[in-house]
């Protein structure tokens, strides 16, 4: 079964570029005005299925897959999450796209903050979807995130992400609990496109490391772009006071999504279309 973000993002090409020697892999669609979207940890460019096609109607959009996830190859070092903000900002000047707004999902939004800290000339904008770094930071999170990165249960259902995908006591599987509010109301097609990317991934450990030694709090006053913090309403993995914070800290308005987990961009991808498009209006 085919992997490339062809298959799974239907419309985009494919694409590729390097940033210290390491080849990074994307995809992008649309025409006009650009906005990047940018997948979470141990995802891939598949995650944004449900969005990704709606939003290229409308403007040119480019979806990075971060170092040593899907098609990219990992960075030799990556001691914050700073390396990959870098990347995605690599990705961008090669498609002469800046500047311009972020969407970033979870670990994607963490790398949308960096970005927007380090080259505030580059960031329009930042929706920060489920990102983590506040609770992220706890013992309790490291030891959490240090066991998947070893285990890597995900690759295991990675190979059988059709069946995982077409059963619902499969999705409950792989996405109760920590990640969706009602993993059996899940599209077939969308949970299929969230198991595709661990086949690929080279480097998910790295990044992981690098999240939890991220804590954004100490420069959150070099935001200077405007925000949106959107959550859902029962999200187990990066919990909505982690929003609230956020939303705090940075003066930006919270939109909750109720009875939606933290996948929310494939769980409730109208209620994330909606906000994500009235945000980018108002830019």
């Amino acid at each position: 079964m085919p992997t490339d973000a062809t298959s799974v993002l239907p419309g985009f090409r494919v694409r590729e570029t390097t940033y210290r020697e390491t080849p990074l892999r994307y995809a992008v669609s649309g025409s006009g005005a650009p906005v990047v979207l940018v997948h979470g940890l141990g995802g891939s460019a598949a995650n944004w299925r449900a969005l990704a096609p709606a939003l290229a109607s409308e403007r040119r959009v480019i979806v990075p897959e971060l170092p040593g996830h899907g098609g990219s190859a990992p960075l030799p070092a990556t001691p914050t999450v700073d390396p990959f903000a870098e990347a995605v900002l690599a990705v961008l000047e090669a498609e002469d796209a800046l500047p311009a707004p972020w969407v970033g999902h979870s670990l994607g939004g963490l790398v949308g903050l960096r970005a927007a800290i380090r080259r505030p000339d580059a960031v329009t904008g930042i929706v920060l979807a489920a990102a983590p770094g506040i609770s992220s930071s706890s013992r309790t999170a490291e030891v959490v995130l240090s066991v998947l990165g070893l285990a890597q249960p995900s690759r295991v259902v990675a190979r059988h992400r059709r069946a995982f995908g077409g059963s619902q006591r499969g999705r409950t599987l792989a996405f109760g609990w920590w990640g969706l509010a009602d993993p059996a109301a899940l599209d077939p097609e969308i949970a299929e496109a969230f198991l595709a990317g661990p086949a690929e991934h080279t480097d998910t450990v790295d990044a992981g490391r690098a999240l939890i030694a991220t804590d954004p709090r100490r420069d959150l006053d070099g935001v200077r772009c405007p925000c949106l913090c959107l959550w859902g309403g029962q999200d187990n993995w990066v919990p909505l006071a982690d929003g609230m914070e956020y939303a705090r800290r940075l003066r930006a308005p919270l939109r909750v999504i109720a009875d939606c987990g933290h996948l929310l961009i494939g769980e409730r991808p109208d209620a994330c279309l909606r906000a994500i498009r009235e945000f980018l209006a108002a830019l």
